[in-house]
């Protein structure tokens, strides 16, 4: 599913307009964003939580020439799949 496929569906679920449901889908999506980028942790109880974790420099390889390069430091975010959404699929 995209994001038009979702927005649809959302808009079909609510019986709210296309226009509505996108409006809220990036409200949604702005907010998680705009926490995430305090640091702060994002979560839906039952659905999954979102967090910024540091991932420390290191050093990789090139797989077509071998060479050893540097890899930099970087936030990344993780999601962790809440229990019914984990039931849910399996």
């Amino acid at each position: 599913m995209n994001k038009t496929e979702l927005i649809d569906a959302m808009a079909a679920d609510a019986g709210i307009t296309k226009a509505a449901a996108k409006k809220a889908l990036e409200s949604f999506l702005g907010n998680v964003e705009g926490s995430l980028k305090k640091g702060n942790r994002v979560s839906l109880v039952g659905f999954g939580s979102w967090s910024v974790s540091r991932r420390n420099a290191r050093e990789g390889r090139n797989p077509q020439t071998g060479q050893t390069i540097k890899i930099a430091a970087k936030n990344v975010v993780k999601f962790k799949a809440g229990a019914e959404l984990s039931g849910a699929v399996n």
